[in-house]
Parts: structure tokens; C-alpha cells; sequence
């Protein structure tokens, strides 16, 4: 009766959550106490709820008994099953009133929303720093507390979240226990599963305020905003050069270092990038992937090719500082010059 009537008798003393069933407030409770007393019989992974034990049981068994009845493809949650049916209805249930933009979740949809209204309701108590989500809010908290109770046996790296200390622990074990329904990638994190399924439906929820431009995930708006800031944030310690991106200043580093760590299998060359090694592997294949659409030729390198084309486009881009004698390619104006030597 309590359901129908909207009465919930059980509250939280902790944080006042009120539930219509006491057992819902129990399982509730184990939040705070971080208790996870489901425990999985072949990982000892362990969880606060049955439900969510049951879930990843089908991980070891390979069970899916949620199959979609389009494409007969099949998953271990119904919820996922919920989210590949948009495929193939092209369905976003949840539209945005101010610019119609449509979401298949209602979680992103008021995420969204934010980017318009400009609202952080969730206001820090100690410096007056809002937020959007209450979830920032609480990250943003342990700024002030500093506590991080929650320490790895392994290494004793320390950390403010029990779900944080979970994850990491995974860097130990390499385990992967999130894996993607659709093309089987697996993730230590349920976060960035999460993110990868985007590429699957092909929605793109995280939004650029300065053009509009949208990304499936966060770390890539991350990337973009940059082009709008010019900053360079990433600087080399050795030279002080700055770059936009970690994984350049990574690449520049190698130029100080002298290291080369990518190894081909097949003749031993060392390379610095793993770009090199990948079009060095093409000479062992004989492989030449970059094809004119105009006469067909094949190559083994992009660059290769582009320079092809301007032969059937009779563009003449490198040209002679001496004389101004335009060619088409870099190494015929090579050759040219040291007619002027």
C-alpha cells in the first residue's frame, strides 16, 4: 500500500534518503559503511547488492540472455539491450527544449542542459566554488579535507574514494572486468566502457560552447577547447617547449632521450614513434594500403600518395626560391637546386 500511496517510512540517519522497504534501506546503508558482503565465487570481486553480483556472474559464464530481435545480437543486461535498440530505431528519446538537441539517456540530456542555463547549483561551503553536478562538488570537498582513507595494500598509494582505490587496484591485478557488449574491448573502468559504447550508437553528448562542435568523449572536448585557448599546457622540462597534447610532448621527449622503443619483430630496427614502425612493417608485408582512385596505383604511405596526385591534378606546390621553377614533387625540386649549387 505504502507504494501507492507515495509514503516512505524507512529513512537514513546518515543522509536522510527515505525508502517505502526497509530492506531497500539496508542495502542502502552498505553506501556509507562501505560493506560489500556479495561476493563472487570465482573473482572474489564483491558487491553491496545481489542484483549486481548476479550481473557479473554472466561476465564468467558468457551467458546473454537479452537478445535483440532485429539483429539477433544478444547481451548479458537488459538495460544495454534497451540502449542497442536505438540503433535501429534511430530513437533519442530525451530532446533538449532550447536547441532540440536529442539524447537516448536522461542523464545526458540534463547534462546537457547545463551548457544553456549556465547553472552550478552545488555550491562549495568553504570557497564558494560552484559546480554543475554534486558529484564534482564532493571530489572538489576532499580539497580542504584532504583525507584519503582509503589505502592500496599493494603500493599504499592512498585515496579519497573507496571506487577509486577499486579501480586502481586493477592496474595490479590487469584486470578488466567492463566489457563492451558490442565488439568485446574491455576497461578497467565502468567510465570509460561507458564512453566506448558511445562509438557503437554513435552519440556525441559532450558539447564545445565556443562552436558547437560535439565529441563522444570528455577527454576529446578537453583536446578541442585547446585550439580555441592556444594553450600549450604540456611543457618540456629539458628545452621548455610547450605543446597542446600530453602524447606530443611524450613523442618531443624521445628527440632528448634518444630512445627508440618500438621494435620491429621481423628485422629488429628500432623506431622512436610507433607511426615509423607501422609503415616500416609494410616494406617486410609488401603491403601498399593508399590507393589512387584515379589510375589505381597503390603505396605504402599516405604522403606517397598525395604527392601521386598532383600529377593527374597538375599541381606544382614546391617551388625554387632561385628561379621560381614550381615542381611537382619535393624531391624533384631536391634534385633542381643543386643545378643552382
Amino acid at each position: 500500500m505504502l507504494i501507492h500511496a507515495g509514503k516512505k517510512l524507512h529513512v537514513c540517519e546518515l543522509c536522510n534518503k527515505s525508502f517505502t522497504r526497509k530492506s531497500n534501506l539496508n542495502t542502502h546503508i552498505l553506501i556509507h559503511t562501505g560493506e560489500q558482503p556479495h561476493v563472487c565465487k570465482v573473482c572474489n570481486k564483491s558487491f553491496t547488492q545481489k542484483r549486481c553480483l548476479s550481473k557479473h556472474i554472466l561476465i564468467h559464464t558468457g551467458k546473454k540472455p537479452h537478445l535483440c530481435e532485429v539483429c539477433n545480437m544478444s547481451f548479458t543486461q537488459k538495460d544495454h539491450l534497451n540502449k542497442h535498440i536505438l540503433i535501429h530505431t534511430g530513437k533519442k528519446r530525451h530532446a533538449c527544449e532550447v536547441c532540440n538537441k536529442s539524447f537516448a539517456r536522461k542523464g545526458d540530456l540534463i547534462k546537457h542542459t547545463v551548457i544553456h542555463t549556465g547553472e552550478k547549483p552545488h555550491v562549495c561551503e568553504v570557497c564558494g566554488k560552484s559546480f554543475t553536478q554534486k558529484d564534482s562538488l564532493n571530489k572538489h570537498l576532499l580539497n580542504h579535507t584532504g583525507k584519503e582513507p582509503h589505502v592500496c595494500e599493494i603500493c599504499n598509494k592512498s585515496f579519497a574514494y573507496k571506487c577509486n582505490l577499486n579501480s586502481h587496484i586493477l592496474i595490479h591485478t590487469g584486470e578488466k572486468p567492463h566489457v563492451c557488449e558490442v565488439c568485446n574491448k574491455s576497461f578497467t573502468r565502468k567510465g570509460h566502457l561507458n564512453e566506448h559504447i558511445l562509438i557503437h550508437t554513435g552519440e556525441k553528448p559532450h558539447v564545445c560552447e565556443v562552436c558547437n562542435k560535439s565529441f563522444a568523449q570528455k577527454c576529446d572536448l578537453k583536446k578541442h577547447i585547446l585550439i580555441h585557448t592556444g594553450e600549450k599546457p604540456h611543457v618540456c622540462e629539458i628545452c621548455n617547449k610547450s605543446f597542446a597534447y600530453k602524447c606530443n610532448l611524450n613523442s618531443h621527449i624521445l628527440f632528448h632521450t634518444g630512445k627508440k622503443p618500438y621494435v620491429c619483430e621481423i628485422c629488429n630496427k628500432p623506431f622512436a614513434y610507433k607511426c615509423n614502425l607501422n609503415r616500416h612493417i609494410l616494406i617486410h608485408t609488401e603491403e601498399k594500403p593508399h590507393v589512387c582512385e584515379v589510375c589505381n596505383k597503390s603505396f605504402t604511405r599516405k604522403a606517397h600518395l598525395n604527392e601521386h596526385i598532383l600529377t593527374h591534378t597538375g599541381e606544382k606546390p614546391h617551388v625554387c626560391d632561385v628561379c621560381n621553377k614550381s615542381f611537382t614533387q619535393r624531391g624533384s625540386l631536391s634534385k633542381h637546386l643543386l643545378n643552382h649549387t
